[in-house]
């Protein structure tokens, strides 16, 4: 039996609703842990990811990202229902179908996230870039999605397609937080267009239970304490009143802030100082001078180096949005920033890139130098050994950034990256 290890949320549940639509023999996963398989199979822990077996051979075949297991599926059934989703014959019709599914995969489901993300309070509140996600999606229903519909009855046409049945279930999303009664009436078009396409037997089942929103909700934001009211001050000549048990009580500094974990471990007993590794890589040629400074100094009984991998490439669309996101995670690890050293790069081109990098960190286990930031859960991380000629190449490409990183055995040029020093 084939498997698909899938979330039952988002952007997956489209697949599983191709999986049972055609009756096909594919087991769906959506707890791995401890599953051994999956690990070996899929050690970025992304997904959804498909293993398909082969009943005569036996072979089995590995696919991860959500459109690229839509076509195989689809490809796979091989019916004249299941090539009409793909777009049927036409060419100009499938690469139609490609687009809006990539749209929505990508233009509008990234926002949509930081979005979700906010409002579940799986990420603090920022009203700047809450607004501005709001705003993006707003603006590509009414000036793309929208501004087709007006002339075309579904996206890719006059009959619906995989297009528009993943766009409905994305949609269901955003009708959960911030499409509510009131942006519906303003929507005529799109409301004319979700309300077909998800009364379709493909994906029914998804929308049982349909309700639109009273109002749009709202992130959880913090409310700031009421300070206590002043007590009403003493005349003048009481100001040298001696000072009772409870005035000294209230006159004593606060409380020391909590020390970060890795304090505990003391200074490392060895010649490796990680700011003077930091100046060498600052000041000097990274190949030639200071990666074997760093090696010549470097004591894996004090120290770590971890591979760090972003868990959502699939998500990922400009690259320069793409090494945004990396500012932003090293911005959010600024607790930690002393205790760490690393590069993060960004590989591939625009609609097609990922994030990967090497991390060096005080101590054995990366989750104290990690978990300040917020979104540290977003990467996945393998510890590396600079002592294998392997993974000592890796951190030097990491770091050198001058050589393409190899991804799933094909090399990919690195065409920006963020330092963390």
């Amino acid at each position: 039996m084939s498997t698909i290890y899938t979330l039952p949320v988002g952007r997956s549940i489209y697949l599983v609703s191709l999986i049972k639509h055609f009756k096909l023999d594919i087991k769906v996963v959506t707890s791995v842990e401890g599953d051994a398989l999956f690990e070996k199979y899929f050690p970025l822990k992304k997904f959804p990811a498909l293993v398909d077996v082969n009943e005569e051979t036996g072979e089995v075949f590995k696919l991860t990202e959500t459109l690229a297991i839509i076509q195989y599926l689809l490809e796979k059934v091989g019916t004249e229902e299941s090539k009409a989703l793909l777009g049927g014959e036409s060419t100009a019709t499938r690469a139609t179908v490609t687009k809006w599914l990539s749209l929505w995969n990508s233009d509008l489901f990234i926002p949509a996230i930081t979005v979700f993300k906010q409002i579940k309070g799986m990420e603090p509140f920022n009203k700047k870039a809450f607004d501005t996600c709001k705003a993006s999606i707003e603006k590509i229903i009414v000036d793309v999605v929208e501004a087709r519909l007006r002339d075309y009855t579904f996206l890719a046409g006059e009959e619906p397609t995989s297009a528009d049945y993943y766009a409905a279930v994305l949609s269901n999303v955003l009708f959960a937080l911030i499409f509510d009664k009131a942006w519906a009436a303003k929507h005529p078009v799109f409301m004319r267009w979700f309300n077909t396409v998800k009364s379709h037997a493909i994906i029914a089942d998804n929308f049982a239970n349909f309700t639109l929103l009273e109002a749009a909700l709202a992130p959880p934001q913090k409310k700031k304490e009421e300070k206590p009211k002043k007590e009403q001050q003493q005349p003048k000549k009481e100001a040298k009143k001696a000072a009772s048990p409870a005035d000294v009580e209230e006159e004593m500094p606060a409380e020391k802030k909590a020390k970060h974990p890795l304090e505990a471990l003391g200074k490392p007993a060895n010649f490796f100082i990680l700011d003077e590794w930091k100046r060498e890589y600052s000041n000097n040629d990274t190949r030639p001078v200071a990666l074997p400074w760093f090696f010549e100094h470097y004591d894996p009984s004090e120290y770590s180096i971890w591979r760090v991998d972003y868990k959502y490439n699939d998500e990922l669309t400009m690259t320069f949005m793409s090494n945004n996101l990396v500012g932003g995670f090293f911005n959010r690890l600024t607790g930690s920033v002393k205790y760490m050293f690393g590069c993060l790069v960004v590989y591939g081109e625009n609609n097609d890139n990922g994030i990967v990098g090497a991390v060096l960190v005080r101590g054995q286990d990366f989750a104290p130098a990690f978990d300040v930031a917020p979104d540290w859960e977003s990467y996945a991380y393998t510890k590396l050994d600079a002592s294998k000629e392997e993974d000592k190449k890796f951190i030097e490409n990491m770091w050198a950034w001058d050589e393409p990183v190899v991804i799933d055995g094909k090399p990919r040029e690195i065409v920006d990256g963020k330092v963390l020093k």
